[in-house]
């Protein structure tokens, strides 16, 4: 039987559940007018979740304060991040009779706050926004200990565009000019201007931190037009067992000393020696990402040249970036770090 058209099925039908909630597509890839910070990208997110069940409907939604509060103890932080997310206008990409188009929408609309410290937040969804959302047919799946255990905007908002990306069957790239990723990532204007500015303060960070702590292994890459760069390109990939289990296994420690340990597995990937290229061709640039994130301390090529010595004189394997990876784990239990 064939699979039923993607349309047929809305992201309204998607259910959160206890470990993950529903963002549709489209607030995923918008471009913020107002830029927005972490707080008010998390609060928003659980905003969402809290009306699912009635999101499309023109009704008054209700959450308790401390559920938005998180750790801090204060309702001013709330409070802030809801006043910013009902002045903020962000543009959405839609279809509007047959043509691409762009809708301008503001994210929230009225709203009362009660002024107990335990007290409630009554708020609307404005109508051209449900509009949106109950027409929307692809959504990111978000896992909440990981929402809440990224440390900034920029990484949040990579690890939305990766969810929503992730399950496509056919795609694990996608190119976008320059201007449009900063505007999806909210960098506020006048910021970041150069590649190399927005590549160390915001990108880099951000791949360092989705790369450690969600199911996919991400890559941005610059794309050049003359001298300039002008586009880059976002690939990705889901993480195999043992990488999916040091996932888990970080989620689980404090976040004390998070940062340091990410340093010590994404520095920088050195280019493949020269005296390899006579051994054999290179491997996938994933595959050596994979071995430097889950070994880390090991030199990759030194055991890529193991590796090749030792499939010398043997039937060459089917998929030989798998056989460096499994060579790889043999090699690492065999010759542990001192």
């Amino acid at each position: 039987m064939a699979d039923r058209p993607s349309q047929t099925y809305r992201t309204i039908d998607a259910r959160p559940n206890a470990q993950s909630l529903v963002k549709p597509g489209e607030l995923v890839d918008l471009v913020e007018v107002t830029p927005l910070t972490l707080a008010d990208r998390r609060i928003y997110n659980q905003l969402l979740e809290n009306a699912w069940d009635a999101i499309e409907k023109p009704v008054t939604h209700v959450i308790a304060k401390s559920d938005l509060r998180g750790s801090h103890n204060s309702n001013d932080r709330v409070g802030e991040s809801v006043e910013r997310l009902m002045s903020a206008i962000v543009k959405v990409k839609v279809t509007h009779e047959g043509e691409d188009a762009i809708e301008r929408v503001q994210l929230l609309g009225g709203n009362i706050e009660t002024t107990r410290r335990d007290g409630v937040l009554e708020y609307e969804i404005p109508q051209r926004l449900r509009k949106i959302i109950k027409d929307s047919t692809v959504f990111a799946r978000l896992q909440r200990e990981v929402m809440f255990a990224l440390s900034s905007k920029y990484a949040l908002t990579l690890y939305e565009m990766i969810q929503k990306r992730g399950n496509l069957r056919y795609r694990s790239s996608e190119k976008f000019a320059l201007d449009d990723l900063r505007g999806v990532l909210g960098v506020p204007k006048g910021k970041l201007t150069s590649w190399s500015n927005l590549k160390l303060r915001a990108i880099e960070p951000a791949v360092a931190e989705v790369n450690m702590l969600s199911d996919y292994v991400v890559e941005i890459e610059p794309v050049k037009t003359g001298r300039r760069v002008t586009h880059i390109e976002l690939k990705w990939w889901r993480k195999d067992g043992a990488g999916t289990a040091e996932t888990e296994r970080e989620l689980s420690f404090s976040k004390v000393g998070r940062k340091a340990r990410m340093a010590n597995t994404t520095e920088n990937l050195k280019p493949r020696p020269a005296w390899l290229e006579a051994a054999g061709p290179a491997l996938r640039t994933e595959t050596y990402e994979t071995a430097r994130l889950r070994y880390p301390g090991y030199d990759i090529y030194h055991v890529e040249k193991e590796w090749r010595a030792w499939t010398q004189g043997k039937e060459p394997p089917r998929d030989a970036d798998r056989a460096y990876l499994a060579f790889f784990r043999s090699f690492a239990e065999n010759n542990p770090l001192r």
